[in-house]
C-alpha cells in the first residue's frame, strides 16, 4: 500500500485538492488488506478521510496526519479443523507478498524445516536465522502451553507463530497455509489454538492390499495439513506381508515395501510431526508368517488347522514373533507398537480347553491349575508387550485382546484400541475405562472403512462422523459418561481391505477424504461444530483443495 502524507502547510486551492485527493483515496482503498505495508487502525467509527468542505480557507492550516483507514472488527480464520481462540482485533491482516519472507527466530533453528516447507507454500523467499522485517512471516519456540500448542499473532503487517514445541508451531503454519488458500490472507488478531485430544490420525491395511510409498506419503501430507499425528500401519496379516525382514525373509510377500521406502515413508512422516505406528498381530492374523513355517499352526484336538492363528503353547511361536517385534521396533522410531491380539480362533469355539487340550495343558504349566487357554492368551499379550517396551515403546493392542475373570490380567500399561462390540466375548467399553486402561477410538460403526463392505460394514461418511460421532462414542451410537474423557487418548479412522479388489488405491484415497476430514475435527476441538455440515464440506473443499 502507498503512504500518503503531508510535508507542509498549505493554502487555498492547493490545500483543497490535497484535501479531495486524499478523500478519494481512502473512499477508493474500501479497507482492503494490502499486500506489502500497513496502517494505523483509526478508533471505531472515526472517518478515513478529510472532508474538503471542513477545510479552512482563511488562515493557514496546522500540519494534517497521515491519513488512516477503519478495519471492522477481524473474524476468526476459516480452517480444518477449526481454530480453538481467536482474538479479534483492527487491521489489514496479513498476505503473501513482497517484500514477505519467512524467518525463524533466535534459538529456534530446529524450525527450518517448517519454515522452508512454509515458505514454499506460500510462494515467498525463505531466509533463516534473521530479524523479522516487514511483511515477514517469523517461527519461534518459546511458551509454556500444553504439547502441540501455539500462538498465532497478526499484528503491524507480520505474522508470529510461536509454541512450546516444534509440532505445535507447525500446526500454526498449517492454519496459516488455509487461511491464504481459502480467503487469500491471515486475519489480524491473535489465534491461540491447541488439540483436544493427543492421539489423533489414520489407520492403513497394506497386508491385505498392498498400498505404494508414493501414496502413503500422499496421505501422510494430507494427514499434516489436519494436524493428524498418528498414522497406523498394519503390515502384517493373513493375506501378505508388507515389509522387508532380514530376520525372516522367507515370510516377505512378492508385494513389499523395502526398507528404505521405509525410512523415506519415516523421514517424511517425523517431518510432519505424524508419529508412524507398526503393527504385528499376533496370535491371529499370522498366515503370512504360516505359510513359511506351516509346523507352527494352530490345530485343534482332530488335527484341523485354523486359518491365521499360530500354536502359543510352543515356544518357537513366541521365537519367531519376537524376532519380528524386535528387528521392526529397532526400524521404526516412535513411542509405540501395535501388538494385535483380537481375534484368537481358539477361543471361538464352545470348549477351548477340549479343543485345544495343548494350550490347555501350557497354560496350567504357566500359570497353575486354575488357568485355561484365555489365560494362556493374555500372558501371549503380555509377554509382546513386554518384548516392545524392552525397546521403548508402549504396545498397543485391540480390545478383543483383553478378557475379564481369568488368572491373567492385561498389563495395564497397555493402550486398548477400542474397535468392536461385535466379536465372541467383546466386553463393553465402560469396562476398561472403569479398570483405569487408556483407550483410543476406533469405533467400527463410524470409522472402518472396510474394502468391499462385507458383514454388514457400509462405508463411513463424512457426515456421519461429523454429526454424530465423538470420541466419547466408542462402541456402536452410545457415548461413554464424559468422566472418561480425560481416559480417552483420541482415535483414527481405518482403512482395512478385507476385499482387496473392491476399490483401486485412487478410489480408497477419495473415499476416504472427507471421514477424515471430519474425524480432524471432531480429535481437534471437542465443542460441538457451528458449522453445518455442507458448510463444513464447502469450506474444507476452499481451504485443502
Amino acid at each position: 500500500m502507498m503512504r500518503y502524507s503531508i510535508r507542509g502547510p498549505h493554502k487555498g486551492p492547493a490545500l483543497l485538492a490535497t484535501a479531495v485527493a486524499l478523500a478519494t483515496v481512502a473512499a477508493c482503498s474500501g479497507g482492503s488488506p494490502s499486500g506489502s505495508g500497513t496502517s494505523a487502525a483509526a478508533p471505531s467509527g472515526t472517518s478515513s478521510g478529510t472532508s474538503a468542505s471542513a477545510a479552512p480557507t482563511s488562515a493557514p492550516p496546522s500540519p494534517t496526519p497521515t491519513p488512516t483507514r477503519t478495519y471492522p472488527l477481524s473474524t476468526a480464520p476459516r480452517t480444518v479443523p477449526a481454530v480453538r481462540d481467536h482474538e479479534a482485533a483492527r487491521g489489514p491482516g496479513w498476505k503473501p507478498a513482497a517484500p514477505a519472507g519467512v524467518v525463524v527466530a533466535a534459538n529456534s533453528a530446529g524450525l527450518a524445516d517448517e519454515g522452508k516447507l512454509l515458505a514454499g507454500e506460500l510462494g515467498i523467499p525463505y531466509r533463516g536465522t534473521a530479524a523479522a522485517g516487514p511483511g515477514d512471516v517469523e517461527l519461534a519456540l518459546g511458551g509454556t502451553g500444553a504439547r502441540e500448542s501455539y500462538t498465532l499473532t497478526v499484528r503491524d503487517g507480520r505474522v508470529r507463530i510461536t509454541g512450546p514445541d516444534e509440532a505445535g508451531v507447525f500446526y500454526g503454519t498449517r492454519t496459516l497455509k488455509q487461511s491464504v488458500k481459502g480467503t487469500g490472507a491471515m486475519p489480524e488478531g491473535v489465534v491461540t489454538d491447541a488439540p483436544a485430544k493427543p492421539q489423533r490420525g489414520l489407520n492403513v491395511d497394506i497386508a491385505r492390499k498392498f498400498f505404494t510409498a508414493g501414496w502413503i506419503e500422499d496421505r501422510l501430507r494430507e494427514m499434516a495439513d489436519l494436524k493428524l499425528n498418528q498414522f497406523g500401519l498394519h503390515f502384517s496379516d493373513d493375506q501378505g506381508f508388507r515389509i522387508a525382514s532380514d530376520s525372516h525373509p522367507e515370510i516377505v510377500s512378492a508385494q513389499h515395501l523395502s526398507k528404505a521406502e521405509v525410512r523415506r515413508i519415516l523421514a517424511l512422516a517425523q517431518s510432519l510431526h505424524i508419529t508412524v505406528v507398526p503393527e504385528i498381530d499376533s496370535p491371529g492374523h499370522l498366515g503370512a508368517v504360516l505359510r513359511a513355517h506351516p509346523d507352527l499352526q494352530l490345530r485343534n484336538v482332530q488335527g484341523v488347522p485354523r486359518q491365521g492363528a499360530i500354536d502359543i503353547s510352543k515356544p518357537a511361536s513366541a521365537q519367531i514373533v519376537d524376532d519380528l517385534l524386535r528387528e521392526y521396533s529397532a526400524l521404526f522410531p516412535g513411542g509405540w507398537f501395535h501388538v494385535g491380539a483380537d481375534e484368537y480362533q481358539a477361543l471361538t469355539v464352545r470348549s477351548p480347553s477340549a479343543s485345544y487340550p495343548q494350550l490347555a495343558t501350557a497354560a496350567r504349566q504357566k500359570y497353575g491349575p486354575q488357568a485355561g487357554v484365555q489365560d494362556l492368551a493374555e500372558g501371549w499379550l503380555n509377554d509382546r508387550a513386554a518384548v516392545v517396551r524392552t525397546a521403548g515403546k508402549t504396545a498397543k493392542a485391540w480390545n478383543d485382546g483383553f478378557f475379564r475373570g481369568g488368572v491373567v490380567t492385561a498389563d495395564q500399561r497397555i493402550e486398548v484400541e477400542y474397535w468392536t462390540g461385535k466379536e465372541i466375548g467383546a466386553r463393553p467399553p465402560a469396562e476398561y475405562l472403569a479398570e483405569g486402561r487408556k483407550v483410543v477410538n476406533l469405533n467400527d460403526e463410524y470409522l472402518y472403512y472396510v474394502l468391499g463392505e462385507p458383514n454388514q460394514f457400509t462405508y463411513p461418511t463424512g457426515r456421519r462422523i461429523y454429526e454424530q460421532w465423538t470420541p466419547l462414542v466408542l462402541r456402536g451410537t452410545t457415548p461413554v459418561p464424559a468422566r472418561y474423557g480425560p481416559q480417552i487418548l483420541g482415535a483414527r479412522f481405518a482403512v482395512w481391505c478385507d476385499l482387496a479388489g473392491a476399490q483401486t488405491p485412487a478410489q480408497v484415497a477419495n473415499g476416504i477424504r472427507m471421514p477424515l476430514t471430519a474425524l480432524a475435527q471432531k480429535v481437534w476441538d471437542a465443542r460441538t461444530p457451528t458449522l453445518t455440515w455442507e458448510q463444513f464440506r464447502t469450506l474444507a473443499t476452499q481451504v485443502r483443495g
